[in-house]
């Protein structure tokens, strides 16, 4: 048998007695050798393509001697010791080493567009789904607590990787699997019940978060924090408190979903595409929302200017009913299917695109709106901003109507009355 494969540069030899060595630049050549130097003549030779196939041949076809070289022999030809390795060595490599053949060692390099979805549940999986489709990352990693259901939906996604530009899904119950992303959407909490205000559900939800949003800052202390939880502008409001992140790296999913139910349902009404219908719903993610009548335009043409009683008590179409549906609209779904999930993950990834891609797109979300439109108090609602790279950069100054904007500040003291109760 073949005694050792010496591997020297371009070149491979194959020594088969003292002294003996064979060689080429591209292929392995078995040899014999004698005391006179390499010989040929008692052993038939042949040009290889692997090294299995050189060690078949010599194991078919032996040369007459068996006198194979070891390293102090080969010492005294100048060989170093480093040259030296066992044949076996291609024998156990392992299938991936035999297909794929390295140019280079490549440095490991981490996620460059890493998003964390928190809470893996209807809400968080329509979420992540979403996030996948629209092509936002290059990792998805997924936390809970409920480890078997963790296991179970990354497992889901990770078999569907093949139609995904995303193929590393991770999850795990340890936060530090969520290391270094750029967008965390936290939509863990306890469900919202038939019936159920979302303020109901802020206590239960704010204890949550307290363990929570500690373990992302520690893993992620760049990230942006997008709040999906509800009541989602109180929950917002915490997680910036908990966090101690700048205000614009804290964003509420807000009013995103309501605006978008609001434009689909003034579609249905005008016979039109709810992306040629405009209009925008401000204020709390929920019942005491408000409806910016005076801004509801398509193509620049604004509704209340054609008209001028439209949402009011005197509007002979009832445009008021649409904003009605629009706050009754989860609470129906609630109903129906137990709980939200499709909608409210699209209006998420639409967020997680905004930032990802850095479009400088303007959205209504949930931030700090202390100072604005005569809100005194420190709270969280919707207003339009624009979302980027950095997060939340800018806000626009929209032109409410009195009455608009004696509801928005309503809608502050609502959340007020809850927020100031809390223990963080």
């Amino acid at each position: 048998m073949i005694d050792v494969a010496l591997f020297l540069g371009p070149q491979s030899y194959f020594y088969t007695e003292a002294g003996g060595r064979g060689g080429c630049s591209e292929d392995v050549t078995c040899t014999t050798s004698s005391d006179n130097g390499p010989a040929r003549s008692h052993y038939v030779c042949a040009h290889v393509t692997s090294t299995e196939e050189a060690v078949f041949k010599y194991r078919e076809t032996p040369p007459p001697h068996h006198h194979f070289c070891g390293k102090a022999a080969l010492r005294k030809r100048h060989i170093p010791a480093r040259a030296f390795a066992p044949l076996n060595r291609n024998l156990k490599m392992s299938t991936k080493e035999k297909l794929i053949g390295h140019v280079m060692k490549e440095e490991p390099v981490g996620s460059r567009n890493k998003v964390t979805v928190v809470g893996v549940g209807m809400v968080g999986m329509a979420s992540a789904i979403s996030i996948l489709l629209k092509d936002l990352c290059d990792e998805l990693a997924l936390v809970d607590v409920m480890e078997d259901k963790l296991k179970g939906e990354a497992m889901d996604l990770q078999h569907g990787s093949l139609f995904l530009k995303t193929h590393k899904i991770v999850a795990d119950k340890d936060y530090s699997v969520t290391a270094n992303s750029k967008v965390v959407v936290v939509t863990a909490g306890a469900r919202q019940q038939e019936g159920e205000s979302r303020l109901n559900l802020v206590q239960r939800n704010v204890n949550i978060f307290k363990f929570i949003i500690p373990n992302i800052v520690k893993y992620s202390p760049n990230c942006i924090l997008m709040v999906v939880s509800n009541p989602v502008d109180i929950l917002t409001y915490v997680a910036w408190k908990l966090s101690g992140f700048p205000r614009n790296r804290v964003i509420g999913s807000g009013t995103n979903l309501d605006s978008a139910r609001f434009r689909h349902l003034m579609g249905e009404k005008l016979h039109l595409h709810p992306s040629s219908c405009h209009g925008w719903i401000i204020g709390e993610h929920g019942d005491s929302s408000v409806p910016v009548w005076s801004g509801v335009n398509v193509a620049g043409v604004s509704l209340q200017g054609l008209n001028p009683k439209m949402g009011g008590d005197g509007d002979s179409e009832n445009w008021k009913e649409v904003h009605k549906m629009v706050v009754d609209g989860a609470y129906e779904v609630i109903k129906l299917k137990g709980y939200t999930s499709w909608a409210i993950g699209m209006s998420v990834a639409d967020l997680v695109e905004s930032i990802m891609k850095n479009m400088h797109k303007v959205h209504p979300v949930s931030t700090l709106v202390q100072g604005m439109h005569g809100v005194k108090d420190e709270v969280f609602l919707s207003v339009p901003c624009v979302l980027g790279n950095s997060g939340l950069t800018d806000v626009i100054h929209m032109t409410l109507k009195p009455d608009e904007e004696k509801q928005l500040v309503r809608s502050a003291e609502t959340l007020w009355g809850v927020q100031k109760e809390l223990t963080l």
